[in-house]
């Protein structure tokens, strides 16, 4: 392994360590995960379909462009993750993780955060996209802190999903375009 690779990567061990958190704190340990699981993709496509449900027209279009684009983004992530295969830290907490997906490099959860966060700031009102912008580096940091990630694993994901963002944004007006037939 070259060097500033070898170097990097205990640097991110540290700095990971330093952020792990002591599962003897039961109230932070408790919010930490509430956070990190925030970030689910099952969470976020359920809560867009049921958006979808109860919208009107235009929104209907956003929120299915939004998880059309989610979808879009997480292959990439799975893509990258099979492609470099860096395995997730040790550690107990998050075996739903670990077992359906034993790689860690970039963080998807971080990814979405992130890629939402972009959007809400877009397409979103005001309120909404400040809390999106406060909650989304939260996941990131619950994944590191409980231990799921490293903390290189969940800044590839931010900017990752900050780029992806960008993208979608780019591309709204095609993909509404496209998307004319969702009722």
């Amino acid at each position: 392994m070259k060097h500033w690779k070898r170097q990097l990567l205990k640097l991110d061990s540290k700095i990971s360590k330093s952020l792990h958190i002591n599962e003897q704190q039961k109230s932070l340990v408790l919010v930490l995960k509430i956070f990190a699981h925030s970030g689910d993709s099952w969470l976020w496509l359920a809560a867009l379909v049921i958006a979808w449900i109860f919208s009107a027209d235009e929104w209907r279009q956003r929120l299915f462009f939004i998880a059309f684009g989610l979808v879009i983004m997480a292959a990439i992530v799975v893509l990258l993750k099979f492609t470099i295969r860096r395995p997730r830290p040790e550690g107990e907490w998050g075996q739903i993780y670990r077992i359906t997906d034993p790689h860690s490099f970039p963080s998807g959860h971080a990814a979405r955060s992130a890629t939402l966060a972009v959007l809400a700031i877009a397409f979103g009102p005001p309120w909404f996209a400040i809390l999106v912008v406060l909650w989304a580096p939260w996941v990131g940091i619950s994944r590191v802190a409980l231990g799921v990630h490293y903390f290189l694993d969940v800044v590839a994901g931010w900017v990752i999903g900050v780029i992806m963002g960008i993208l979608a944004i780019a591309l709204q007006p095609l993909a509404m375009q496209i998307f004319q037939f969702i009722p």
